[in-house]
């Protein structure tokens, strides 16, 4: 295929924008950085992977790039004894274990080691619940986040425990990481404990890949311009793709992913989240509400599974070795990898069938949306049928590629080829791109709710999936075995080939 061209927005190009919604320069002389506000960032679960993998690199690239607004403070708890200066260095330590071009300097990191701070919590202990209060109360800061980086069993006990030590107050915020529950009773009474202490506008559930700003510029080229809404129906899309595929395997959490799975740990949230994205309806306004009752409407529509249909429009499958991964129970039945295929059940979408696939140990690491548009009415170029189709990629690149066809030099009718425009937001956006963590951090201190998951939203995914759940229970053939740096089992292959249709890799 010929390279693709890039293109790069000038002052007037006005195709995609960049929806970041952080303050930066922009009209000149005019100053447009974060102002000075007082709040407190507490992370639960200080010490463990998420916090120093994610969350503190993507707080450190908010406060190198001046997103983060000064006057606040970090404050990581957790069970064991440590200084300030203990966890500062702790936190030091771990920053080797970053990509290069985001670790900070040594002049750097004690600018930003000034924010860090430690407190020691038993969570079960109601006493150390009125000592964080106190150390919030004492500064009296505008806006308190709460980020639950903890296991998600802890979720219940620590969010009773803050409202019983009336740590809720209208300027409390908590944030809660997936995955929430385990099923649908386990994820409504998650939800029925925190809604107890915190109000709807105050509970963000968190799903990082809200945060890619691939997906935000999703929501810019749907509803910020007029070029592709007229196409965004069935007459014209034969179908939408999916795919959040990892080379890597388990690793060394394979006690955790063996209680979770692949439905539970990708399908339920953030492949369903990309579709809903895809599939919504026009907000009327561009609201947070109004956004997630359109997601809403669409996790309703989606068609129903039976016992039936998850026989032929499920896959299941298990990467061969994962049984001999650390930490695996003998003769597991858990699924590494996922395909299947649904409908959205109204007038926009009726027929179109939307695949969503992801699995561990693929053949690359890449996360994607394929929409495919149907053929021209009538061919007047023999010989060719392919398709235009939009990419929208996620991982490990962000852009938008438009594939077309074109007339190669003057050979005629014969001559066309595949083209494809490529819009590269890395490049585009270069002094504006921040990370997923990194936005939805900084939204979380500003009250942005726009990217959050309400908890209807939540409970419908759950309650989408069960079904699937349900048969897997009742299914004694357990997962199809595919070889590592695979595409997953032959079967997702004749699942998307029953309808005509291929996989992107395969088109």
């Amino acid at each position: 295929m010929p390279s693709a061209r890039r293109l790069t927005p000038g002052r007037n190009f006005g195709i995609i924008s960049d929806v970041t919604g952080l303050h930066h320069t922009g009209i000149a002389g005019l100053d447009t950085r974060p102002r000075t506000m007082a709040f407190d960032l507490v992370l639960f679960g200080g010490t463990g992977d998420l916090t120093w993998r994610k969350l503190m690199p993507a707080l450190f690239q908010a406060f190198r790039h001046g997103k983060l607004p000064p006057g606040g403070r970090i404050l990581a708890v957790a069970r064991d004894e440590r200084s300030d200066d203990d966890y500062r260095t702790f936190i030091r330590e771990r920053f080797v274990e970053v990509e290069e071009a985001k670790r900070p300097t040594d002049d750097e990191f004690a600018r930003f080691a000034e924010l860090l701070h430690y407190r020691r919590m038993d969570l079960s202990q109601p006493e150390h619940y009125a000592g964080l209060r106190q150390w919030l109360d004492a500064r009296g800061a505008k806006t308190a986040v709460l980020f639950l980086a903890t296991s998600p069993h802890l979720f219940t006990q620590i969010c009773a425990q803050l409202g019983q030590a009336g740590i809720n107050g209208p300027n409390v915020r908590v944030v809660l990481e997936k995955p929430l529950g385990h099923d649908l009773a386990s994820a409504q009474e998650i939800n029925r404990v925190v809604s107890a202490s915190f109000p709807e506008n105050q509970a963000l559930r968190i799903d990082h890949y809200l945060g890619k700003p691939a997906v935000q510029n999703l929501m810019a080229l749907r509803f910020g311009n007029a070029l592709f809404e007229p196409l965004w129906r069935r007459e014209s899309i034969a179908n939408i793709q999916i795919t959040l595929a990892e080379a890597i395997g388990v690793g060394t959490r394979g006690d955790f992913y063996d209680r979770t799975g692949a439905l539970r740990d990708m399908v339920q949230n953030h492949a369903l989240q990309l579709l809903t994205m895809i599939a919504m309806e026009p907000p009327a306004v561009n609201d947070a509400d109004a956004i997630r009752d359109e997601k809403l409407k669409v996790l309703r529509s989606l068609k129903p599974f039976t016992p039936e249909s998850v026989a032929r429009d499920v896959v299941r499958g298990q990467y061969k070795g994962y049984l001999d991964e650390a930490k695996v129970p003998a003769g597991s039945a858990c699924e590494t990898f996922v395909a299947l295929r649904t409908e959205v059940q109204n007038w926009r979408w009726a027929g179109v069938p939307f695949y969503l696939r992801t699995g561990k140990k693929l053949a690359s690491r890449e996360a994607h949306i394929v929409v495919n548009f149907r053929e021209v009415p009538h061919p007047i170029f023999p010989g060719t049928s392919r398709p235009n189709k939009l990419v929208i990629k996620l991982q490990p690149e962000d852009g938008l590629e438009l594939h077309l066809l074109a007339a190669k030099g003057t050979g005629g009718a014969e001559s066309l080829v595949p083209v494809s425009l490529d819009l590269d937001f890395d490049k585009a956006f270069a002094e504006n791109r921040i990370g997923a963590y990194e936005r939805l951090l900084m939204d979380a201190i500003a009250g942005r709710l726009n990217l959050f998951v309400r908890s209807d939203e939540q409970e419908q995914a759950w309650r989408w999936v069960e079904p699937v759940l349900e048969a897997w229970r009742q299914d004694t053939t357990g997962p199809r075995p595919y070889a590592a740096g695979t595409w997953g089992p032959a079967a997702a292959s004749a699942l998307i080939a029953r309808d005509g249709c291929a996989w992107a890799e395969e088109q």
